[in-house]
């Protein structure tokens, strides 16, 4: 089958945040200091040589831009300033962008405007929405109880909406994500014991995220365990716990202690990376693309609101406690409705993955290595 390629590949990656991708002759010291690059996956040199090539089919069944978690060690080692490490990153988004069925991903990694317009949108209307409704069947000047602005059960309804929407955005992308790099490969089969057998990987790496721990800097690998386990734990109390944590003002303690750990843990990590960005102190905080700002001002806003929120309605004061709350969710919708399947946060679902399909093409290779054995044995005999 004859091989396209897309001469304008390279142009296309520097609208995603790609750096003089041109400036690499492959001396290798990029995949010699990075401890993920062993075969069959030669991190980041074989990724930079097909960009370069412009093989665009090729990378878009490439996992390797996933196994990168973007030390940097490789941009510092590189003589020719040609930043790997932030091209990994571009390919990500690039990847992002393929996977995405609607092309709303394209749209935002290649304009901020784009992204900034939808965003205000979807928070103008959640906003006026909210304010609506809360009208419509209750008191601005009651949290909770009989006349509450916005009841936590009925809220918890328009939740479980917004998660199954979101679940279903991201369910297909994945499938896009698993059927470009194992599907269409025709010339590998994958028993279905070897998705069975390494399912594990999922849960683990998502909610750890150990592969950092490997990289020669292991301050980033902690900074990402909190804040994927704040993230998922605010998760898990809004889906689950959401009428505990708007009843009161007496505080429950149940649920009030792990919304404050992860609202600490969301701010916290979140101005580390906002302080590295301004100040370019690690390699992988040398080049920030317009998505990365909008994903950590987002969390911010989130953080900080649902804090604010929580201190007002315990001091009695009800009504700016309320409007806080539609703040705290005009911010909560598009971040979840909108960057969590398109943008930055996709990428913790992608991460996992590219471990998962990684041991599964894996053990379809061993598979085939053993069977192919089976067939010479007795020929040899």
């Amino acid at each position: 089958m004859a091989i396209r390629a897309n001469p304008k590949l390279i142009e296309e990656l520097e609208t995603y945040g790609a750096q003089d991708v041109s400036k690499c002759y492959h001396c290798g010291n990029c995949s010699a200091t990075c401890p993920f690059s062993q075969d069959p996956y030669i991190l980041p040199r074989r990724s930079m040589r097909s960009l370069q090539m412009g093989l665009e089919r090729k990378l878009e069944g490439d996992l390797e831009p996933w196994l990168c978690y973007y030390c940097g060690e490789c941009s510092q080692e590189c003589p020719r300033d040609a930043e790997p490490g932030e091209t990994m990153m571009s390919l990500r988004r690039w990847l992002t962008s393929r996977y995405d069925f609607t092309g709303i991903s394209k749209l935002f990694y290649r304009s901020w405007r784009i992204e900034l317009a939808a965003i205000l949108l979807v928070a103008m209307l959640t906003g006026l929405g909210f304010f609506l409704f809360g009208l419509s069947q209750g008191n601005i000047h009651h949290y909770d109880g009989v006349n509450a602005f916005l009841p936590g059960e009925k809220i918890h309804f328009f939740d479980w909406g917004l998660a199954i929407v979101l679940l279903v955005l991201l369910l297909t992308n994945c499938a896009r994500m698993w059927w470009f790099t194992i599907g269409r490969d025709k010339s590998k089969r994958v028993p279905l014991t070897a998705y069975i057998k390494s399912a594990y990987l999922l849960p683990m790496h998502f909610m750890t995220q150990m592969r950092y721990a490997k990289c020669e800097r292991k301050r980033p690998w902690v900074i990402h365990l909190i804040l994927m386990l704040s993230y998922v734990t605010m998760l898990i109390l809004i889906m689950f716990f959401v009428k505990r944590m708007a009843a009161g003002p007496a505080i429950d303690w149940r649920v009030h202690a792990f919304g404050l750990a992860a609202t600490v843990g969301l701010l916290g990590t979140t101005i580390f990376a906002v302080r590295g960005r301004i100040k370019k102190t690690e390699n992988h905080y040398k080049h920030s693309h317009e998505t990365d700002w909008m994903f950590l001002i987002l969390l911010i806003v989130v953080a900080g609101t649902g804090i604010l929120q929580f201190i007002l309605h315990r001091s009695g004061l009800d009504m700016a406690a309320n409007i806080t709350y539609v703040v705290h969710l005009m911010s909560v919708v598009p971040m979840l409705g909108l960057e969590v399947p398109f943008s930055k946060w996709s990428h913790l679902a992608y991460r996992p993955l590219a471990m998962y399909f990684a041991e599964i093409k894996a053990e379809a290779a061993r598979a085939e290595a053993r069977a192919s054995q089976g067939v010479r044995a007795p020929q040899a005999a």
